[in-house]
C-alpha cells in the first residue's frame, strides 16, 4: 500500500492526465450517442474556447506554482503541519478523512463565490456558458483557479492531508466535474439512488440555470451531503431538465459567453449589484397587460 502510494504521488502528473483523457474521451462519447439536451451553439465553438481556456489555466498553473497542491502536500508532511499529521490513524482512514474534508472546502469555496460579489464577477465565466456539457466543468476564470489554489493551499497546511490523498482528491475532483456537467441523463431509478452519493447531472444541472434561486443551489461538485446538511439542496429545476434555461441574466451574446477573448474580459464588465447567496428565492414573472 505504501510503495503504490509513493508511486501515485511521484507520477501525479502522469496520473492526473491519463484519469482526465480516460473521463473525457467517456463523456464526450456518452454526450454524442446520447444527449439529454439539445445544444444551442455550435460544439466545434464552445469546445475550442472552453478547452483552449482549460490549457491557459494549466500552464499559468504551472507557472505560478510549479508543484501545485501535490508539492504542497509533500512539503507539509516534512514539515509535521497539519492536524492529520499530529495524530496516529491508520493511513486509509487518513486518505479517506483528508479526502471527504478536501471536498467539503471546496464546497464552502462555491458557495462563497457566490455569496461575494467580487468573487461573482469571477464565477460567473463558469456560468455565463450557453449550454451545459462536460466543457463546462473545466471552464474557470485564471485568476479564480489561482484563488482556489491558495485556498487548497490553506486547507492542506492545516489539514496536513497524506500526499496520495491530495493526488485521489484532485483525480476525483477533475472527474467528476467532468460527469456532473455531462449533457447526458442517467436511467430514472439509477438516477435517484446515486445523488444520494455523488453528484449527478440531474443534480449539478439545476445550479447552472438562469434562474437566481435555482442556481444559488446544488454547490457540490462530488460529494453531496453538503448541500442536503446545510439546506442547498433542490431536487429539480422548475421547468424541468429540457425547458431549463442555461446561463445568466443579461449574458446571451456568444462573444462574451464563449469567445475565449470574452471570457477573460467578462469579470471587467458591467455592474455586480446582487446575485449573492442570499438571493435564494424566487417571484414568478409578471403577467402581461392585456390589451
Amino acid at each position: 500500500m505504501a510503495a503504490f502510494a509513493d508511486w501515485i504521488a511521484a507520477h501525479e502528473i502522469l496520473v492526473r492526465g491519463a484519469a482526465f483523457v480516460t473521463v473525457f474521451a467517456l463523456m464526450a462519447t456518452w454526450e454524442l450517442r446520447a444527449p439529454a439536451r439539445a445544444l444551442t451553439l455550435s460544439r466545434s465553438l464552445r469546445w475550442g474556447n472552453n478547452i483552449g481556456l482549460v490549457v491557459l489555466n494549466t500552464v499559468l498553473l504551472r507557472l505560478v506554482f510549479p508543484a501545485a497542491a501535490v508539492g504542497m502536500a509533500a512539503w507539509v508532511a516534512g514539515e509535521g503541519w497539519g492536524v492529520l499529521n499530529q495524530v496516529a490513524l491508520p493511513a486509509w482512514l487518513a486518505v479517506v478523512l483528508a479526502v471527504v474534508v478536501l471536498d467539503f472546502v471546496i464546497w464552502l469555496q462555491h458557495v462563497m463565490v457566490h455569496a461575494i460579489p467580487a468573487l461573482w464577477r469571477l464565477h460567473r465565466v463558469h456560468h455565463a456558458d450557453l449550454d451545459f456539457d462536460l466543457t463546462t466543468g473545466a471552464r474557470f476564470h485564471p485568476l479564480e483557479i489561482l484563488l482556489s489554489m491558495l485556498i487548497k493551499f490553506a486547507a492542506i497546511a492545516l489539514l496536513g492531508p497524506p500526499v496520495v490523498a491530495v493526488v485521489i482528491f484532485e483525480v476525483l475532483l477533475n472527474a467528476t466535474s467532468m460527469f456532473n456537467h455531462g449533457n447526458v441523463r442517467l436511467p430514472g431509478r439509477v438516477e435517484r439512488v446515486l445523488r444520494w452519493f455523488l453528484v449527478t447531472p440531474d443534480m449539478h444541472r439545476v445550479h447552472h440555470s438562469v434562474e437566481d434561486d435555482e442556481t444559488n443551489s446544488n454547490f457540490g461538485f462530488s460529494l453531496p451531503w453538503w448541500d442536503r446538511l446545510f439546506g442547498t439542496y433542490r431536487a429539480q429545476p422548475r421547468a424541468g431538465h429540457t425547458g431549463m434555461t442555461i446561463g445568466i441574466h443579461g449574458c446571451t451574446d456568444p462573444r462574451q459567453a464563449c469567445w475565449l477573448t470574452g471570457l477573460l474580459a467578462l469579470p471587467f464588465r458591467g455592474r455586480i449589484s446582487g446575485y449573492t447567496i442570499n438571493r435564494r428565492s424566487w417571484d414568478p414573472p409578471e403577467p402581461e397587460n392585456e390589451p
